[in-house]
Parts: structure tokens; C-alpha cells; sequence
């Protein structure tokens, strides 16, 4: 067995195997900041957009549904998403590497992370943590109570999410519920209560996140499968494209239901057509992600992964769009 305390390819810098090349964590943030913004993937953005993109759609699709209530409302939801977003993920990420210190040194990407490398203690771990919680708790306060309620709520979802790998194949749908959470949150935001268009873009939504972490999961599954952690990169095998294949038609019907159901009241075709277009748009994203995807390939699947950003800003942009004809 390899060496624990190893860092992949013996970097000295602390710099994480997978962190986007020339970040400026690794560049220009001061060398003692480092080890916290890593511990909150700072240096590794996309978990924050695929975390933050659920928020966008519900703010922009609860605007299109009622435009008198938009203007700058929306543009504070958007921004606190955005600040909410960089906070939570990274005190999530502080909860999932505190619960993982042990499983993280026994896999190669992750060895080198600050918590099982000992650039950070778990005590100062949770100090972090906590601070990261905090102001992102301020942040949510600007919202209506409804929002807050459903804010306070979503603890529970990323409290549970670091242990389903432990006692279910199924982690990728732990992880759809918490980080698609912000769909029903930025809605409620937007218009004072929850909707069902909310709802169908929340399940849209975790078949997404099922769709991009499984092809994430396939970079880890020999090391999951000697430390006996579970995925459905496990449990898909060689079956992943057709599974995949599933969960991408369930993100686009539930997508187009959302829209369909938010906008229906309005009788206005040209917007109806934008926002499907968005939801039609993302699915032709997943499509090509699928076409390139070899699951033995691990810089492929990382590639395809971060991919998502891209693919998740498609209905955004769309949906502003129809919001603005």
C-alpha cells in the first residue's frame, strides 16, 4: 500500500492534484491562507458554480413566472446566491474532509488534501467550518422567512451527505438533494412561497448531479472499491452510458415541466420557446458529454465534469432571455 502521508506526485507547494492550473490560491493568496481555501476548494471552482447554478435557475424562472416582481430583488438573489454558494460549499467540503480524514488518505487524489496531509488540524477545521457557516447564515437572514426556513433545512441534507457513501450505492442522490437545494430556496426568494415549477426543477436538477458526480465517481472507483466506498460509478460498472443516458432525459422532461408549469399562466409563446430552448440546449450538452466519456480515463471524466458549468449556465442564460422578450 502506498505511503498516506504522500502527496500526489510529491508536490512541496501543498498544491491538490486536481485543483484548476494557475489558480490563485496557489498563486497569489498568502501561503498562510492557503491551506483553508483549499480545505474549501477555493482552488477548485466548479463544485461552487454546479452548487450555485440550481439557485440561478429558480431565481430566473421565479422572476419569468411573475415579472412585476422582478428587478432589484433578483439581482440581490443572485448576488447573495453567489456569496451563499462560496461559503456553504466550503463549509460543506470542511464537514466532507472532517468526516473523510481517514478514507482520504487511502485515496491517491485526495491524500494530499489539508486535512490528511496535516496542513490543517481538525480543531482549526471546524473553526473554519464554523466561520464559513456563520456569515453565510447573515447572508440568508436578507431573505424572506419562507427562504430562511428552507436554508435552515438544507443543514440536515449536508450534514447526512458525507456518510451515504458508507451505507448506500446511491451517494450521487445525497449529493442531488443538498446541492440542488438552492432551486427551491432562490424560487421561494423570488416569489414568497414554494411552487410545484420549483419542485420539477429540483428533481431535475439531482438527475443532473447523478449524471456529472457518476462521471466524476469513475476517477476514484479502484481506490472506492479497495476501501469498500460505494458509488454508482461502482454500481453502473460498464452499464454507466445507458444509466446516464436515463438520468439525462429525466433532467430535461423535469427541466421542461418546470418551465412549462411557471410559465404557462402567461400565454406568451415567444417565452415559453426561449426557456424550453435552455432546457433543450442543456440536454444537447449532456449529449456531447456523453458521446466523448470513457469511463477509464480519468482526466476525460475530470474534463467532462467540469464541463457541467457550462452546461448548467444553458438554461440560465436561456431563461433570462425569455425573461427580458
Amino acid at each position: 500500500m502506498t505511503d498516506p502521508h504522500r502527496t500526489p506526485e510529491h508536490d512541496p507547494t501543498g498544491r491538490i492534484a486536481d485543483a484548476t492550473q494557475g489558480n490563485w490560491v496557489d498563486t497569489i493568496a498568502p501561503p498562510e491562507a492557503r491551506p483553508y481555501l483549499r480545505l474549501s476548494r477555493i482552488d477548485r471552482p466548479i463544485g461552487t458554480w454546479l452548487l450555485l447554478l440550481p439557485c440561478w435557475w429558480g431565481a430566473l424562472l421565479g422572476a419569468a413566472h411573475d415579472p412585476s416582481q422582478a428587478g432589484w430583488k433578483t439581482v440581490w438573489i443572485f448576488v447573495a446566491c453567489g456569496i451563499g454558494a462560496i461559503l456553504m460549499r466550503g463549509a460543506g467540503c470542511t464537514w466532507n474532509d472532517l468526516t473523510d480524514r481517514d478514507i482520504d488518505t487511502h485515496v491517491e487524489r485526495t491524500r494530499a488534501r489539508p486535512i490528511p496531509s496535516g496542513a490543517v488540524t481538525p480543531q482549526q477545521a471546524v473553526i473554519w467550518l464554523g466561520a464559513q457557516a456563520g456569515v453565510a447564515f447573515l447572508v440568508l437572514l436578507t431573505f424572506n422567512s419562507a427562504a430562511i426556513a428552507l436554508g435552515l433545512a438544507a443543514l440536515i441534507l449536508v450534514a447526512v451527505y458525507p456518510f451515504a457513501k458508507r451505507f448506500t450505492w446511491w451517494p450521487q442522490i445525497f449529493l442531488g438533494l443538498a446541492f440542488n437545494w438552492g432551486a427551491l430556496l432562490a424560487w421561494t426568494a423570488q416569489t414568497g412561497s414554494l411552487g410545484l415549477p420549483a419542485v420539477f426543477l429540483y428533481l431535475s436538477g439531482i438527475a443532473w448531479t447523478i449524471f456529472y458526480d457518476t462521471i466524476y465517481a469513475h476517477q476514484d472507483k479502484e481506490d472506492d472499491a479497495l476501501i469498500g466506498v460505494k458509488s454508482t460509478a461502482l454500481l453502473f460498472a460498464g452499464d454507466t452510458q445507458q444509466w446516464l443516458r436515463g438520468f439525462l432525459v429525466a433532467a430535461v422532461v423535469l427541466m421542461s415541466l418546470a418551465i412549462i408549469y411557471a410559465l404557462a399562466e402567461l400565454a406568451n409563446p415567444l417565452k415559453m420557446a426561449l426557456a424550453l430552448g435552455g432546457a433543450w440546449a442543456f440536454g444537447w450538452h449532456l449529449v456531447w458529454q456523453l458521446g466523448r466519456l470513457d469511463i477509464d480515463d480519468p482526466d476525460r471524466c475530470l474534463q467532462l465534469f467540469r464541463a457541467n458549468r457550462d452546461a448548467g449556465l444553458l438554461p440560465a442564460l436561456f431563461i433570462a432571455i425569455a425573461l427580458f422578450a
